[in-house]
């Protein structure tokens, strides 16, 4: 690894000395091999992922991964040449005349530590805005996806030099040799436990981070919320990819009087997305048996809590043994159990009722600050409490995942939810320097502030600047 990394670096430094670092049809040249990677072979990119989880749809890596992808590709060389302009600077008159802007370089070489859950989004993804900064990459693959993996290795290796984009696979200890190199930045995405792992690999080098990071995102469903169409549109993100996203809805707060309808709803809406959920094309597996365990054992533990989960009572004898697990909805949780207080990263939905706003606003409150939030209704006074209120990386309103879709909107936490954000312009600024750069003329008001300090025009200009 560090090879490469000094290749890489030594390649970059080549590019200064030339041209001050790639240009703009470089760049422009770079996103367009990677849109034809993932055009040419998204087929079998889409079986590679399959294969790895057991069964995921094609559907959903397509819909979920490779759209995203092309969207930002394409974002990105349609603005590409105004985001790489310098911005002007308007100087103060006692600077003048001077000339200030703001120039954006490229970092270097850049490190992308990628998870399990989305391999093509989360290690493209980042891969696209640190292409279009003008940056070099080295991308740590997943454990958990030895397919996809050799899939990305061999396309990167089709496509681009290695001085270029290189790809590493490898376990934990690997991971966390990748996380202690002195790259130039390094994005992580995963939990917050392994998240200040990485910010600890990397600190002895001062590498820039942005972390990526889960957490619980509620969704807080208004008093004058369309609740069918909530419940509908919460069963839909809650059991895509089987709830095995960082931005997935992790619990509902409902107003106590509407309970009853909006589980009514919520089951009415996962029979029709899912009907024979085991043996339903469109629906994933959970992506490994200890994850699977774990989210029986968090269901088990809040059942023993006095919990209710709705729907069990209908499934198959043998469902808890099965590769795919029921989108099931939990009521009357304990706040001590683990579903109320880890992040779930599968098809559980707690469900949280309040009778006054205040009550609901207050537990979300009481929580680390979430990757997501979620509000549902069209109180407008109600949504600005909620928004004002429950600070998170990002808010849809009426919609969940949206958000991260967008090719213009910023991704990124807050707190425990993260640090930074990629994704559009934003995306481009991360991976950039943001280099000041003045140019004074032949004169300037400054030359009065030169000592001796004593004279009786330095004394006027210094009262005349500090009043």
């Amino acid at each position: 690894m560090q090879a490469r990394l000094q290749a890489q670096q030594a390649a970059f430094q080549q590019d200064l000395n030339q041209t001050g670092g790639p240009t703009l049809d470089e760049r422009k040249s770079r996103l367009r091999l990677l849109r034809r990677l993932l055009l040419e072979n998204r087929e079998w990119l889409c079986e590679r992922v399959a294969e790895d989880f057991g069964h995921r749809s094609h559907d959903e890596t397509r819909l979920l991964e490779i759209l995203p992808l092309l969207k930002s590709i394409d974002h990105a060389l349609r603005h590409l040449h105004r985001w790489m302009r310098p911005r002007r600077r308007r100087a103060p008159w006692y600077l003048q005349p001077t000339r200030a802007e703001v120039r954006y370089q490229p970092k270097g070489v850049v490190g992308i530590i990628v998870p399990w859950n989305y391999p093509l989004l989360l290690a493209l993804g980042p891969l696209v805005d640190a292409l279009a900064a003008g940056n070099r990459a080295m991308i740590k693959m997943p454990e958990a996806l030895p397919g996809v993996t050799r899939a990305v290795t061999e396309l990167i290796e089709r496509y681009f030099d290695p001085t270029v984009i290189s790809v590493i696979a490898g376990d934990v200890k690997v991971a966390k040799a990748f996380a202690a190199l002195p790259f130039d930045h390094l994005l992580f995405t995963g939990s917050t436990t392994v998240g200040r792992a990485v910010m600890a690999a990397a600190a002895p080098n001062l590498t820039p981070l942005t972390l990526e990071l889960g957490g619980k995102s509620p969704a807080f469903v208004g008093a004058r919320a369309n609740l069918r169409e909530t419940a509908r549109t919460l069963a839909h993100t809650k059991g895509l990819n089987a709830g095995q996203t960082c931005v997935a809805p992790d619990y509902v707060l409902l107003p106590e009087h509407r309970l009853q309808a909006f589980l009514q709803y919520f089951a009415e809406a996962v029979a029709d997305f899912w009907p024979d959920y085991q043996h339903n094309e469109d629906y994933s597996h959970i992506i490994h048996a200890q994850h699977r365990q774990r989210l029986l054992d968090l269901l088990t533990e809040a059942e023993a809590q006095g919990a209710e989960v709705h729907g069990k009572a209908d499934l198959p004898a043998d469902w808890q043994q099965n590769e795919r697990l029921p989108v099931l909805a939990v009521t009357q949780v304990p706040d001590s159990a683990g579903l109320l207080q880890e992040e779930i990263f599968g098809p559980w939905l707690p469900i949280v009722t309040y009778r006054q706003p205040a009550e609901g606003i207050a537990f979300m409150r009481a929580r680390p600050r979430p990757l997501a939030l979620y509000y549902f209704g069209s109180d407008v006074r109600s949504r600005e409490d909620v928004l004002c209120a429950v600070p998170s990386g990002g808010v849809a309103i009426n919609q969940a995942l949206v958000q991260l879709a967008h090719p213009q909107l910023p991704f990124g936490g807050t707190g425990a939810s993260g640090m930074g954000a990629y994704h559009g312009f934003e995306g481009f600024q991360t991976f950039s320097h943001a280099r000041s750069v003045v140019c004074s003329g032949s004169f300037n008001a400054l030359r009065l502030l030169r000592p001796p300090y004593s004279g009786w025009l330095h004394e006027r200009v210094r009262r005349w600047l500090v009043r």
